[in-house]
């Protein structure tokens, strides 16, 4: 049953979340699926009362409040659709218990440092069976609410992994049968040639603009890049991503 707040709270986002302490998610995908995600701990469900009319039943009551409302709690433009949760992050995985738990199919990220394309590529990942994220412990966003919305829900399925050192996770990969490809515009090997045939793969993306760092580079089994026109230099980490995640995961689905 929802509630109604005895007052509005009206506390500006004036400051980064602590880290490590509650995040605000919103936006109707990315609420839904931390309420439907058991390992989740929540704290305040704020809604209107047009969207706690979709909400499900569970273990919290939403508070009903306006619009404006919301907006008060969260960044500025954020696009919430009337509804946002205030939880605890989720607990980071270490990759050997991933590899241990029978993945087939990483991601690992070099430095992308955009939460926007750090969502999109959670999606990206979630559609082509992609169950882990690498990312480094330090010099990469931490998974907030920008993350979430862009993911539309993709960060409570696949699971985020944290390593010191992006090179020594590769060589940890490679001892677990991963083939590890790293995304480089510079390689003449083609994506699909590339990626063709591996039981395991982990996919290899670099930063924004500047790429794979040597060291990461030198640590994939092989480089390769996706074929584009002339005209375009490169492609926005997020969308080589998600070609890179299609072509791995040819052929494991099919049409419903």
């Amino acid at each position: 049953m929802a509630t109604r707040p005895d007052r509005p709270e009206t506390q500006r986002f004036s400051r980064r979340e602590e880290e490590g302490g509650p995040v605000w998610l919103w936006g109707t995908h990315a609420v839904m699926a931390a309420l439907a995600n058991p390992a989740r701990r929540f704290h305040t469900l704020l809604a209107t009362e047009n969207a706690a009319q979709k909400l499900p039943g569970g273990q919290i009551s939403p508070q009903i409040v306006t619009a404006k409302e919301i907006d008060q709690r969260l960044p500025p433009g954020a696009v919430h659709q009337g509804i946002a949760l205030r939880a605890d992050p989720l607990e980071e995985a270490v990759l050997e218990d991933v590899i241990a738990g029978g993945a087939t199919r990483i991601a690992v990220l070099d430095q992308v440092s955009d939460p926007h394309n750090l969502g999109a590529i959670f999606r990206s990942a979630a559609a082509f069976g992609f169950t882990g994220i690498v990312l480094q412990t330090r010099n990469a966003p931490p998974i907030t609410g920008i993350v979430a919305k862009s993911a539309a829900g993709a960060i409570e399925t696949v699971t985020e992994i944290r390593a010191v050192n992006i090179a020594r996770a590769l060589e940890q990969l490679a001892e677990a049968d991963f083939h590890t490809v790293g995304l480089a515009g510079e390689s003449t090997r083609p994506l699909d040639q590339a990626v063709k045939g591996a039981a395991r793969i982990a996919i290899v993306l670099g930063a924004e603009g500047s790429g794979l760092r040597p060291a990461v580079a030198k640590a994939c089994a092989e480089l390769a890049r996706i074929p584009i026109a002339a005209e375009m230099e490169s492609l926005n980490v997020s969308n080589a991503a998600a070609i890179a995640f299609y072509e791995a995961s040819r052929g494991a689905f099919t049409a419903a």
